[in-house]
């Protein structure tokens, strides 16, 4: 159709190929969709994460915000799981426990609703908890989500976009200018994460270095995560179980540290002893996409040699939790994108 509108989508991390989906799904017969990035699972951000349902280094984002994307990601993930597709994406639906030794406790989680049973922990657990792991605990809830694994989710969405007629280009974006120069284009989504730090300009934009490892224990079926500063983190998958983990800001090292190592096996260890005997499969470190907020909006980008401007959202700054927000950010995404006015036929595949 020589009519149909042109969309590019920057970045094939689980944030750009959420929205690439959607994108191609709802304007299905009405827009190209294609999708440019430098890289793809299994080599992206995300393929090293543990993939839980989880706010976590939000910045400022307002808690409705958080609230309401990722309780769209949840549902996505329940459906997943109840279709009968949780083997082969790696979606388990598992108990979890998160704790704090903060002074001051832990908050009622704004999410309290999103996940299923969500209770506080009682003083009395909270006791023998602290004794077991070798901590103070202040406190803390329990309740049951999903972990998706990433490195199954993002083959999924590829595929899946594929099979609705996207298109990929394996290209590392340097500008928007060249995107909007070199080709026809309506609309552009930047889904790059860190790497909007370049691409947009934004000095808000910092790494969140996050070391882990993963470990042979399929005895070990809960998710136990420590909220403090100094905590650790304990994640099962379909095969393996993640061991975290690290947040330090403004930090490009990708290399494994060996103090992080330490920290990450003794904390886990101290926490489960039985990790003693765990075979460690691997350590990897990712750079999270940090800052103080995640940016969900559009702006109207105008290059120098064009009067005419091209709309362009943006859609990164999730931190540590991309894999939580993905399907809500991309609803969303839609919506703003709705705003341009583009019709939509009845025979739209939706």
């Amino acid at each position: 159709m020589s009519n149909m509108k042109q969309i590019v989508v920057i970045g094939a991390g689980v944030s750009g190929l959420s929205v690439a989906v959607q994108l191609a799904e709802h304007y299905y017969n009405v827009a190209n969709v294609t999708l440019i990035s430098e890289t793809v699972s299994p080599n992206t951000t995300g393929d090293g994460s543990a993939g839980l349902w989880g706010p976590y280094y939000c910045g400022k984002t307002p808690d409705h915000k958080i609230v309401q994307w990722s309780s769209e990601t949840h549902l996505f993930f329940h459906q997943l799981w109840k279709n009968g597709l949780g083997g082969k994406i790696g979606v388990c639906l598992q108990p979890c426990m998160r704790l704090t030794t903060d002074p001051n406790g832990y908050p009622e989680p704004a999410w309290k609703d999103v996940v299923f049973g969500c209770q506080k922990i009682t003083e009395t657990e909270l006791k023998r908890l602290s004794n077991e792991h070798g901590r103070m605990y202040t406190g803390g809830y329990q309740f049951a989500t999903f972990t998706c694994e990433p490195s199954g989710l993002l083959p999924y969405l590829f595929n899946r976009f594929i099979a609705v007629g996207g298109k990929f280009v394996a290209s590392k974006v340097r500008n928007f200018d060249e995107i909007i120069l070199n080709r026809p284009v309506d609309l552009i989504v930047n889904c790059s994460g860190l790497g909007s730090l370049e691409l947009a300009s934004d000095k808000a934009v910092h790494p969140i270095r996050g070391q882990v490892a993963r470990v042979s224990a399929p005895w070990i079926y809960e998710v136990i995560l420590d909220d403090s500063d100094d905590g650790n983190y304990i994640i099962p998958n379909c095969e393996t179980v993640i061991l975290g983990g690290t947040h330090q800001m403004n930090d490009f090292n990708r290399n494994v540290a060996r103090d992080d190592s330490r920290f990450i096996f003794d904390g886990c260890e101290r926490m489960l002893p039985s990790l003693r005997s765990a075979n460690v499969t691997n350590e990897w470190v990712g750079l999270r996409p940090g800052r103080d907020s995640v940016r969900l909006e559009m702006e109207h980008y105008r290059t120098d040699t064009k009067k005419d401007s091209v709309p362009i959202i943006h859609n990164y700054g999730h931190g540590g939790c991309g894999v939580t927000l993905c399907w809500g950010c991309a609803k969303e995404v839609v919506e703003i994108s709705s705003t341009l006015g583009w019709s939509i036929p009845t025979t739209s595949k939706l």
